[in-house]
């Protein structure tokens, strides 16, 4: 084994960490060196990401985890900053969850129809896509002083190297690559009237991205030269290149979190118009795979009302929940209306009325109607993601901090009528040192990372249970997305 571990910075929409590995043919352990908290910032009406805070977390942890063979940086999508000629940053990232969007999208369709930007880039429709970002920020002082955009990680990199580059995974998340090609769909940008021209070239993971500056190494304490390799930057790219699924296995993935990113994994994106009125979205993943998923709204929801109701301990709310009578009411878990901050419970229980079922009237009837909610929306992703690109799905693996939540994993096992295998939480850490390793010679290909995974790490299987038609007759409860 060797002494000297890689470094995976992993940057979520609530926290962000440094985490070691040091990884062999036949082993992979990780250690947590720092873990950092990532608070938004509001100006007036405007969500910032307060992206200086998370830079000086990232070299807080590498000065915490010592010296490291490599650095990966992976992140949420579609974020960017902007980038002045002399290399200044114009002002802190927008939020994705900002409201500058909204309605954004309905100028686009009117230069390029909703149809065939799909057929073009294969995005599901979400308001944050950066294309929409960017169209939103097309008379604003800010943009037309740019020189480039970075996203997230790349920006972070920049930073750590001085080099620019648009690494590829994330960037099949603006709505601006061709996923049948992985190059920029430069007939989209002319029509929308967006300059491909401010974003770098695109790199790919497991290329070199370069090497810490000597002021960060002065910054860290580390020892110079210490490589930075391009990871599937996008967290979920990340993730899922570390699902831990057995070689011709069929498999489908849930990638838990904040967001639930619900699909399988492709040699082919899937561009048919049924696919986009069903509202799934093709982004890129390592080795050229294809990540045909659908966005749910996740763990945010619980998220949410345990902010609204002081933090309350998560073990004891699961607890009454799993007590609690199941699939009582139900939302749909991907609807636009609690993509928003505030108001968590009482937005749920305006949704239950709604829709004439009863209104949750405890955390704990709130709670599980969250899982439930989840849970179904789970099962119809699945189900619809095996239709649309006619393959079959006989284990669902479910990755990242949600396979710690029992309950979510059991639920979502009985939806969808198929075993549920649990784990690795860290599966974005995971990834992201996955792809150092391939890069550094000591894994061969992404079946042999994965067989390491599931060898080394801790998974549980969740069986369904009795009760199918229950789910059926709820999912019918729940609109269509």
């Amino acid at each position: 084994m060797s002494t000297t571990p890689y470094a995976a910075i992993d940057l979520g929409a609530s926290s962000g960490r440094v985490i070691t590995a040091r990884v062999t043919g036949t082993t992979l352990n990780l250690s947590e060196a720092h873990r950092f908290p990532n608070r938004p910032a509001r100006t007036g009406p405007a969500l910032h990401w307060d992206i200086l805070n998370l830079y000086a977390g990232i070299l807080d942890g590498l000065r915490k985890a010592g010296q490291v063979r490599s650095l990966g940086i992976d992140s949420w999508a579609v974020d960017y900053g902007l980038l002045d000629a002399d290399g200044a940053l114009l002002g802190n990232p927008f939020h994705y969850r900002d409201t500058r969007t909204e309605h954004i999208a309905e100028k686009v369709w009117a230069t390029v129809p909703p149809a065939e930007l799909y057929a073009a880039t294969g995005l599901q429709y979400a308001p944050f896509n950066t294309l929409y970002q960017l169209t939103a920020a097309r008379e604003t002082a800010q943009l037309r002083a740019a020189q480039s955009a970075l996203l997230i990680p790349d920006l972070l990199t920049y930073w750590l190297t001085g080099q620019q580059g648009t690494e590829l995974t994330n960037a099949s998340t603006t709505q601006l690559i061709d996923p049948r090609t992985g190059d920029w769909a430069h007939d989209i940008a002319a029509r929308t009237g967006i300059d491909l021209a401010l974003f770098p070239p695109l790199r790919r993971p497991g290329d070199h991205a370069g090497e810490l500056l000597p002021h960060v190494l002065d910054e860290t304490g580390l020892t110079g030269p210490v490589p930075v390799t391009t990871v599937a930057s996008h967290d979920t790219a990340s993730a899922v290149a570390a699902v831990p699924a057995t070689d011709g296995e069929n498999f489908a993935y849930i990638c838990t979190g904040t967001w639930s990113l619900a699909g399988l994994e492709l040699d082919a994106p899937v561009l048919t118009e049924e696919s986009r009125a069903a509202n799934f979205t093709n982004e890129l993943g390592v080795d050229g795979t294809v990540r045909y998923l659908r966005n749910i709204m996740g763990l945010w929801l619980l998220q949410e009302c345990q902010r609204a109701w002081g933090e309350p301990d998560l073990t004891e709310l699961l607890h009454a929940a799993g007590q609690a009578t199941g699939l009582r009411s139900v939302i749909d878990a991907g609807d636009a209306a609690f993509l928003a901050p505030g108001g968590m419970p009482e937005r749920i229980a305006a949704a239950c009325r709604a829709s004439g079922q009863p209104e949750p009237r405890t955390r704990a009837e709130t709670t599980r109607c969250i899982l439930d909610s989840l849970a179904l929306a789970h099962r119809k992703a699945v189900t619809e993601a095996a239709r649309l690109a006619d393959r079959p799905v006989d284990v669902v693996h479910i990755v990242g901090g949600g396979a710690r939540n029992a309950l979510l994993c059991q639920l979502t096992a009985d939806a969808c009528g198929l075993p549920v295998v649990a784990g690795p939480a860290e599966a974005a850490a995971l990834g992201n040192v996955l792809v150092q390793a391939r890069a550094d010679g000591v894994l061969g290909d992404r079946a042999a990372a994965r067989r390491l995974v599931a060898g080394t790490q801790e998974l549980t299987r969740y069986t369904p249970r009795a009760g199918s038609a229950e789910w059926v007759a709820a999912g019918a409860r729940v609109a269509t997305p």
